[in-house]
C-alpha cells in the first residue's frame, strides 16, 4: 500500500505542473532558475521538469541516485534531443560511506558489424550510413545503467519512472526553442522513420510546431510502463525488443534480439588523480574525458599562473596547447580497454607529461602538423546531456548521457516512441577520416561486434578533504573534455565564483584541424594577442551546457545551470 500511496504522490506532483503549465498565458510557462542554494539536496540538468523529477525523490525520501535516475527517466521524455532510453551514457559517483565509483552504458556494437561496414567500394568513408538512420544505431545502455544504478537507490524504480510515464502519457508544454529544433528537422524524421513520430506535427494545417504546444509520446508512455512492470527485460527483451528488431528489419538496421538481450552495463573503477589538494573522480575508458582531464590539468599544474588571470593570452595558449596534446594522444592510442591496451599509466606519467610541454613557447602559436601523438612504451560525441545531483547523506553523482547527434539517428523505434542512438560514427569509421565532431582515431578505436565505441563524456566529481565539493559535466562532443577542464581551472585556480565558471566564455582545440574555437563574448585584447602568435581563430556558437554543484563552506549547496540553454536547477 505505501507503494501505491508513493506512485500517486507521484502523479499528483507531475499532473500539478502540467495544469500549473496550461493554465499560464505564456509560450513556456515553468519557471526556470539558473542558480540555487539549498541544504538538503539539488538537482541540475537540462530541463527543468526533469531536475523538478529529481528533486520530487529527494523530498520523499530517496538519495542522490534515485534523483539522477528519476531525471534520466522524464529527459529521455522532455529532452528528446539527447535525453534518452535508446542511447547511453556513464555514471560517476561517490556514495554516502566514501566509495566512489563508476558505472558504464555506452553502447556496444552489435554483433553484426564489422570495421569496414561504412566505406564503399573504393574504400571511401560512407558517412551517411554511419551518422543517420538505422544502420548507425549500436545496441542502446542506458536502461540497463539505469537498474544497475538503482543498487544504490532507495526507493522502487516504479516510482522513479512514473514522473516520466506522466510526462509522456499527459504530454508537456514545448518552448520555442524546442518548436524550432523539431520543426527544423521534420523533413529528417520524415525521412529515416518508416512510420511517422510523435516529433512530427500533424494536429494543424501546417504542420509546424510553436512554442506553447504540448507534446503528447502515448508510445514512450507505454514503453516506460513496460520498464516499470517488467524491469530491465521490459526493454531488452518481450515486445519493446521485438519492436527494436522490426524497426531494423525495416530500415536495414543490424541490431538483433541477441544484441539486446546480452547488453549489460559494467561498474568500473574511477579515474582518479590528485590536483592542487584536489582528488579528481572521473569516467575511465571508453570514456576519453577522464584521462584527457587528468593529462591537460597535469600539463598545466606547475606552469598555469594564477596571476596571469582567466582569458588572458597566457592562460589561454597555455591552455589551448595541453588541449593540443591530448588530443592528439586520444586519437592514437584511446579506444574500448576492453578490446584494446590503453596505456593510461604511461599517459599520464609526470616524465612523459612534462616531455609533451618541451615544444611549448609562450607567445608562439604550436602546430598540428608537429604536434604528434606521444611516443610511448606500450605497458598496459554534440548532443550529449548532462545532470548533476547532490543530496543531504553526502551522496554526489555526475550523470552523461547520450544519442550522439542531435535526436540521434533521427530514428524512432515504431510502436515504441524512443529515438535510437548514431553512436556508430564515434568509431573510427575509417583511419584519419574524422568523425561529425572533426576527431580523428586509428586502430584503438576500430570497429568490432560487441566493443564500445571511445566517448568525450566527462562525468566529474572532486572531492575535498575527502568531501565532495565539485559536481561537473556538459554536452558538447569533443568540446565536452576542454568545457569541463576550463571549469575546474576557472574554479580552482582562478578562484572564479561558480556562475562565472560557468557562464563566461569558453574556447576549444582538439588538435585537428588546427584552430581555436571561442564563443562569442571573447575578449577582443586576447583575441588580437593569439592572432599576433600565430594561431588560426574560428567564432562559433555555444560550447556545451555545464551544469555545476558547488559544496559551500557552510555545507550548503549552490547549483548552477548553464545560461546557454534552457536547462535548470532545481534546490531543496
Amino acid at each position: 500500500m505505501r507503494n501505491i500511496n508513493n506512485l500517486l504522490l507521484v502523479s499528483i506532483f507531475t499532473l500539478f505542473f502540467l495544469v500549473t503549465a496550461q493554465s499560464q498565458n505564456k509560450a513556456y510557462p515553468y519557471d526556470i532558475q539558473k542558480k540555487v542554494i539549498c541544504e538538503n539536496g539539488a538537482v541540475v540538468s537540462a530541463h527543468v521538469l526533469a531536475s523538478k523529477a529529481g528533486v520530487a525523490m529527494l523530498k520523499k525520501g530517496g538519495n542522490a541516485i534515485d534523483a539522477a535516475i528519476a531525471t534520466q527517466l522524464a529527459l529521455a521524455v522532455v529532452h528528446p534531443s539527447a535525453g534518452n532510453l535508446g542511447g547511453g551514457g556513464f555514471l560517476v559517483a561517490r556514495l554516502q560511506n566514501g566509495t566512489t565509483t563508476t558505472i558504464d552504458y555506452r553502447e556496444m556494437a552489435p554483433g553484426k558489424a564489422h570495421r569496414d561496414m561504412y566505406l564503399d567500394e573504393m574504400g571511401n568513408a560512407k558517412f551517411s550510413e554511419s551518422q543517420n538512420g538505422h544502420l548507425s544505431s549500436g545496441v542502446p545502455g542506458t536502461v540497463a545503467g539505469l537498474f544497475q544504478s538503482h543498487q544504490y537507490a532507495k526507493l522502487p524504480f516504479a516510482q522513479l519512472i512514473q514522473p516520466a510515464i506522466d510526462l509522456a502519457a499527459n504530454g508537456f508544454i514545448i518552448s520555442e526553442r524546442e518548436a524550432r529544433s523539431l520543426n527544423a528537422l521534420k523533413n529528417e524524421f520524415l525521412k529515416y522513420n518508416t512510420i511517422i513520430p510523435a516529433f512530427v506535427n500533424t494536429t494543424n494545417d501546417n504542420q509546424e510546431w510553436k512554442g506553447g504546444d504540448m507534446l503528447i509520446q502515448k508510445d514512450l508512455a507505454a514503453t516506460l510502463i513496460r520498464i516499470q512492470h517488467e524491469g530491465a527485460k521490459g526493454f531488452y527483451e518481450g515486445e519493446t525488443a521485438s519492436l527494436i528488431v522490426a524497426e531494423m528489419k525495416r530500415g536495414n538496421g543490424i541490431i538483433s534480439l541477441e544484441d539486446l538481450k546480452n547488453y549489460k552495463a559494467i561498474t568500473r573503477l574511477p579515474h582518479i588523480f590528485d590536483y592542487k589538494g584536489h582528488t579528481i573522480v572521473g569516467m575511465p575508458m571508453p570514456s576519453s574525458g577522464g584521462l584527457l582531464v587528468h593529462q591537460m590539468m597535469k600539463m598545466i599544474e606547475s606552469k598555469l599562473k594564477a596571476t596571469d588571470g582567466f582569458l588572458s593570452p597566457q592562460a589561454v595558449q597555455l591552455m589551448v596547447e595541453v588541449e593540443r596534446r591530448a588530443f592528439a594522444d586520444r586519437a592514437e592510442f584511446m579506444g574500448d580497454a576492453d578490446f584494446y591496451k590503453v596505456p593510461v599509466a604511461a599517459l599520464t606519467n609526470e616524465k612523459y607529461l612534462n616531455q609533451r610541454m618541451n615544444d611549448f613557447v609562450f607567445g608562439k602559436a604550436g602546430s598540428s602538423e608537429m604536434v604528434k601523438p606521444g611516443s610511448i612504451p606500450i605497458i598496459e560525441s554534440e548532443e550529449t546531456t548532462h545532470l548533476s545531483v547532490i543530496d543531504k547523506e553526502g551522496n554526489a553523482v555526475a550523470v552523461t548521457t547520450t544519442l550522439n547527434n542531435s535526436f540521434g539517428s533521427r530514428t524512432v523505434v515504431g510502436g515504441a516512441g524512443f529515438l535510437l542512438n548514431d553512436e556508430m560514427d564515434d568509431f573510427s569509421i575509417k583511419p584519419g577520416s574524422p568523425n561529425m565532431y572533426g576527431a580523428l582515431g586509428g586502430e584503438a578505436n576500430a570497429i568490432f561486434p560487441g566493443k564500445r565505441m571511445l566517448s568525450s563524456m566527462t562525468p566529474t566529481l572532486v572531492l575535498k578533504n575527502n568531501q565532495p565539493f565539485l559536481i561537473v559535466g556538459t554536452p558538447g562532443g569533443t568540446t565536452i573534455p576542454t568545457s569541463v577542464f576550463q571549469t575546474l581551472v576557472n574554479i580552482i585556480d582562478f578562484n572564479m565564483s561558480t556562475e562565472d565558471a560557468v557562464w563566461q566564455p569558453k574556447f576549444h582545440h582538439q588538435w585537428m584541424p588546427d584552430r581555436i574555437d571561442l564563443e562569442k563574448g571573447f575578449p577582443i585584447t586576447t583575441r588580437k594577442a593569439l592572432e599576433a602568435m600565430g594561431y588560426k581563430l574560428i567564432d562559433r556558437g555555444s560550447i556545451g551546457r555545464t551544469e555545476v554543484i558547488k559544496v559551500l563552506p557552510n555545507g550548503k549547496f549552490e547549483a548552477i545551470a548553464d545560461n546557454r540553454g534552457e536547462d535548470a536547477a532545481v534546490g531543496w
